[in-house]
């Protein structure tokens, strides 16, 4: 057996520009980081040659084309298996609260596969097959950014550049500044899930509309990473009003990105001490996040009423195998 532990990451700005419809036009960027919240999976040799799938329902068929499951069943096509397989998803967190559970899922699958072959893969090769799984076999208009965040973990800048190259850059920093900026983030479920296919749709059919925007979005990203490479003790407060910046403009990208209830959240938050947030993923529900010092962490859960909180650390590792059994 082989089980495969993913990141899920939380994205703090560029989001969007890491659509084909901008960064084959000029490039786009994002700069997230991996968290400590994981998708599983694991993959065995099935008794018979039938392949037994299980996740939120089960499924066994006689081969991998059969299968509903479009991600399990494009990577089994990558990694040219077929036959005798029982794999298993597991997630931390649910599908659809904008952390890339669905590109964590894809790349965990190659990772897993892979190495049941006896083979392992870099990151590179990992994100750029869960690309090619996710928008060009399958047509989902996303981005790539979720498949490069998952694939290589920590905190990176991610650059998209015109002839489809993608370039990951480590943002340097010491084990007491990434500490110091996870200590910042908190995330706030919003109690909803949304279909990122769609709005994402959305953003893209807007994109040329909203060029200015779109880049104004990329370069915040290019900033940010600039603020927390000046020290070791970054201006946290900076960081946080860029965010605030970025979130406003992504909220102008289209009118289905937030919610009353979201924008309401957002502003007491910012009331009780935020320097700044923004909704995760592509929008319309899921996680919240605001960016605040730990003194001020109180106070926002108390205006906020105490909603459900996801407590989280960054993860320096991106998607590995964490055990491997007797393959036949």
């Amino acid at each position: 057996m082989i089980i495969s532990q993913t990141p899920y990451r939380i994205s703090f700005a560029g989001g969007g520009t890491d659509l084909p419809a901008f960064y084959r036009e000029e490039y786009g960027a994002v700069l997230s980081t991996a968290i400590d919240r994981h998708m599983y999976v694991t993959v065995g040799t099935r008794f018979d040659s039938t392949i037994r799938v299980a996740y939120s329902t089960t499924e066994v068929v006689e081969t991998a084309a059969q299968l509903k499951h479009t991600l399990v069943r494009e990577a089994l096509a990558i990694t040219d298996l077929d036959r005798a397989l029982e794999i298993t998803t597991i997630g931390d967190v649910p599908a659809g609260t904008g952390m890339g559970s669905s590109s964590a899922l894809a790349v965990g699958l190659l990772t897993a596969l892979y190495a049941y072959k006896g083979r392992a893969e870099a990151p590179e090769t990992l994100a750029r097959q869960a690309c090619e799984i996710e928008i060009d076999r399958l047509g989902a208009p996303i981005g790539k950014q979720d498949q490069y965040a998952a694939a290589y973990g920590g905190l990176q800048y991610i650059r998209f550049n015109p002839d489809e190259t993608v370039h990951v850059e480590p943002v340097p920093g010491s084990a007491a500044m990434l500490e110091a900026l996870s200590d910042h983030v908190l995330l706030f479920y919003t109690g909803g899930t949304r279909d990122a296919n769609q709005l994402l749709s959305e953003q893209s059919r807007a994109t040329a509309r909203k060029l200015d925007v779109l880049r104004r979005m990329r370069d915040i990203a290019g900033e940010l990473r600039d603020v927390l490479g000046a020290s070791d003790s970054p201006r946290f407060d900076v960081f946080g009003a860029k965010l605030d910046e970025a979130w406003e403009l992504k909220r102008s990208l289209t009118g289905s990105i937030s919610t009353r209830t979201i924008d309401d959240w957002y502003a007491r938050g910012r009331r009780a001490g935020a320097y700044g947030g923004k909704l995760l993923g592509a929008g319309g529900g899921g996680f919240l996040m605001l960016f605040a010092p730990r003194d001020r962490h109180g106070a926002i859960r108390e205006e906020l009423g105490h909603p459900k909180e996801l407590p989280v650390r960054f993860d320096p590792r991106g998607s590995r195998v964490i055990f491997i059994g007797n393959r036949r």
